[in-house]
């Protein structure tokens, strides 16, 4: 089953989900994670864009045994953004548990038993933060219940806390005390469930470390190739050079003569479109160890037809992709005039600006492990982002039913969208089934370079039209870039209705006249989502010109956009747009565009930042706001030159309005993180392609920051509301951009137009 595409998820989770005693067969399920005490499953209701219900069963377990101890079950991947720890942490808030006696087990890939799994998006925590509460507190009301009925007192005389039962009179008891009672209590009726107020968590809005700090510093956690099988073998695979490369012939002979090297496999690829979940063209080597792989790959001679994109040159399309903007587009959201607003300009300003592709380049590459069985079966082990699709790719290129293969997850070493997508878990399935043991598929940094699912490169043009008192009347953004959608479809030559609405047809100001169009961009590499996705070039673009329209008008740049957002209310783009507005899969009822939010960071963010102060000689700073993933964020970013010239950053300021905070350790470190993701982006990352290839073998050319040249002192300041929680992986990466590049500006005269910055 292909997910849905992209970025967007359309499940919704309501207050309808309730949390039930599971059946014996749900018992014996996790019978390896608790042998007695209490055990509730949640069943998650959802409702789909259309309000269709969808129903997932079991999605959470959550277990309390005789010695106290609260087992609770983590269904999202962990990849650093803390997630494996914030949703226990909401069940385990509701329920008063003694946080230090939570143990938390990863769940293994099944959609019937977990529900979605798939870890991006930035919506885990928006998605579950009330199912799991009401886990939590269902639990709670049981625990209540069996304390009372032992003491004989009313339920109402009762609390937990600490992994305690107390009584207004003073006596407590602990939970693992109460299980063999609670396990026999009728389920209390969700609508009889009452959540707790929010001023009495202990764990919610608080900073929580994660759960696996202690085993990661110490070396003791488990990622990918920590995996290691009996009898089991390692291979690498000569992946094709260029997309929609076929093998013609390839010689063997002396990849066999090394010694640990056992088998040669040809993998068939998917061809063009190369797919999202289908491995590559190449040829594998199976060796007893990476060594003896690595060499074997090596003296691989291997006749390639190159097919259809062997001359193809990244740069020479993005200068085809930025001509074509300068012709009419196709329209994606009109309001009133632009033309006429052109006709009565005082003024137009038009600037262009290009981004290039980008790879995820996760510390980690991509690593999976599979033991393909001859009953038909195979268990994998992987740090994948989507467990199910991995599942259920595994399953259809094995030719078995997915509910045959066992997905294990384990940590990943950065994620960022790459390894949501399971080509190389789909690898080391067949691999497996050819060498008949268990393989793990090790990619190498240069495998990951050369053959990555890149963020699209893009080009830009916008108009802005200031008539004759000074005002922008007319704003006009043509915007082309490669659709993810083309790596599955060949024909997808327009960005789709969810790319534009992440940061760009959702333009919140107050101008007359707005045109924004599309023109087509055919996809010669497989493009995916990474960190932030369309937001990274719509927000580069369009918040740089911004503050050169401010600058043009002789405006301050934030007095400019607070004036640009009128009196505060809802947008909702209605009767302008001529497709879907996806609004991250949220209905707008539920999760209004807001322009008091994104007023409110602004403020808050030139109040902390002491915006208007006069700063030292050779500083300057540059601010920029952006709205992604429903959460809103302004950032002020101070740069400075080093005495080699570099552009250095000692410090940077984000105001975010996420709503409600469950982990502020976590939000803190996912925009401090989010700094040093998008700094790399402005100087220093860039993936091109000649003849069909990519030109970056490893870090050496495919450059990430260093140390000098990371944000220094980096200032998170969370506004405190009652909101929905949104999310925070995501969000801290665009309006970063554009403030650089606008601090950039002030410091050296060089308006950037291009990444990466070059002066």
């Amino acid at each position: 089953m292909m997910p849905k595409l992209p970025f967007l998820k359309t499940k919704e989770p309501e207050n309808k989900s309730k949390v039930f005693v599971p059946s014996r067969r749900d018992f014996l399920k996790i019978g390896s994670l608790a042998t007695g005490g209490l055990i509730l499953g949640v069943n998650f209701q959802c409702s789909g864009p259309k309000g269709e219900t969808i129903t997932f069963a079991p999605n959470v377990y959550l277990s309390i045994d005789s010695d106290n101890l609260v087992t609770i079950i983590a269904h999202r991947s962990e990849m650093g953004t803390g997630i494996r720890t914030s949703l226990p942490m909401i069940v385990a808030d509701e329920l008063g548990a003694d946080w230090a006696k939570v143990k938390i087990v990863q769940a293994e890939g099944d959609e019937e038993k977990y529900g979605d799994q798939n870890t991006d998006g930035s919506y885990s925590v928006r998605m579950f933060y009330e199912p799991m509460r009401q886990a939590g507190a269902t639990a709670r009301h049981m625990l209540l219940a069996a304390a009372a009925q032992k003491w004989g007192v009313e339920v109402s005389e009762c609390r937990t806390e600490n992994g305690q039962v107390i009584h207004s009179g003073g006596k407590k008891i602990k939970f693992g005390d109460l299980v063999e009672t609670a396990r026999e209590m009728e389920m209390p009726k969700a609508e009889n469930i009452t959540l707790k107020e929010f001023s009495s968590y202990k764990l919610i809005g608080k900073d929580v470390a994660i759960y696996d700090n202690l085993d990661i510093a110490m070396g003791k956690a488990t990622f990918g190739a920590d995996i290691d099988l009996p009898n089991m073998q390692i291979a690498v695979v000569k992946r094709s050079p260029v997309i929609g490369a076929k093998v013609i012939s390839y010689n063997d002979a002396k990849a066999l003569a090394i010694p640990g090297v056992n088998k040669v496999v040809k993998i068939e690829g998917a061809g063009i479109p190369p797919g999202l979940d289908k491995a590559l063209e190449g040829v594998a080597v199976i060796a007893d160890n990476t060594w003896a792989a690595i060499k074997g790959r090596d003296a691989l001679e291997i006749e390639w037809d190159l097919g259809p994109n062997q001359n193809y040159s990244s740069e020479r399309q993005l200068q085809e992709m930025l001509q074509s903007t300068r012709g009419n587009g196709k329209v994606r959201r009109e309001r009133g005039n632009f033309n006429a607003a052109m006709q009565q300009a005082g003024r137009v300003i038009e600037r262009t600006y290009l981004a290039p592709f980008y790879a995820h380049a996760t510390m980690e590459p991509p690593v999976a492990i599979a033991d393909y069985k001859g009953d038909g079966t195979c268990e994998v082990w992987a740090p994948t982002q989507h467990p199910q699709w991995a599942r259920q790719a595994v399953g259809q290129a094995l030719g078995i039913d997915y509910q045959n293969v066992k997905m294990n997850i384990t940590l990943l070493g950065g994620g960022f969208g790459r390894k949501s997508k399971p080509d190389f878990v789909v690898e080391a399935a067949l691999l497996s089934k050819a060498a008949k043991s268990p393989v793990r598929v090790q990619w190498t940094r240069e495998d990951d370079l050369h053959h990555d699912f890149y963020h699209a490169q893009s080009a830009q043009r916008i108009r802005a039209v200031l008539d004759k008192n000074g005002n922008l009347s007319g704003w006009n953004h043509h915007t082309v870039f490669p659709a993810i959608g083309a790596t599955g479809n060949a024909d997808e030559l327009h960005p789709s209705d969810g790319e534009l609405g992440l940061g760009c047809i959702d333009f919140p100001y107050e101008v007359p006249h707005i045109r924004i169009e599309t023109h087509e961009s055919k996809a010669h590499t497989r493009i995916g989502w990474l960190r932030s996705v369309s937001n990274i070039h719509h927000s580069f673009a369009i918040n740089c010109m911004l503050d050169e329209v401010a600058e043009a008008k002789g405006s301050d740049p934030v007095d400019f956009l607070l004036s640009m957002l009128d009196a505060d209310k809802n947008l909702t783009f209605e009767g302008e747009l001529k497709g879907d507005f996806g609004n991250y899969g949220e209905p707008l009822d539920k999760f209004p565009w807001n322009t008091r939010r994104l007023r409110g960071v602004i403020e808050r963010v030139a109040k902390e930042a002491n915006w208007k102060q006069a700063l030292a000689s050779g500083k300057s700073i540059g601010f920029a706001v952006h709205k992604s993933f429903l959460t809103y964020v302004a950032c002020i970013v101070e740069v400075e030159r080093g005495s080699n010239g570099q552009i250095l950053i000692p410090e940077v300021h984000y105001a975010v309005d996420c709503g409600i905070g469950v982990n502020t350790d976590r939000i803190r470190s996912q925009f401090e993180g989010g700094a040093q993701f998008a700094t790399s982006l402005v100087l220093t990352s860039a993936i091109t392609f000649e003849n069909g290839k990519v030109q970056q073998n490893n870090y050496d050319g495919y450059q990430v920051i260093r140390m000098p040249q990371s944000p220094k002192k980096i200032h998170v300041h969370l506004v405190e509301n009652m909101e929905k929680p949104t999310g925070v992986g995501e969000p801290p990466v665009p309006p970063f951009i554009p403030a650089l590049c606008n601090a950039i500006y002030k410091l050296t005269g060089d308006r950037i137009y291009r990444l990466p910055y070059k002066g």
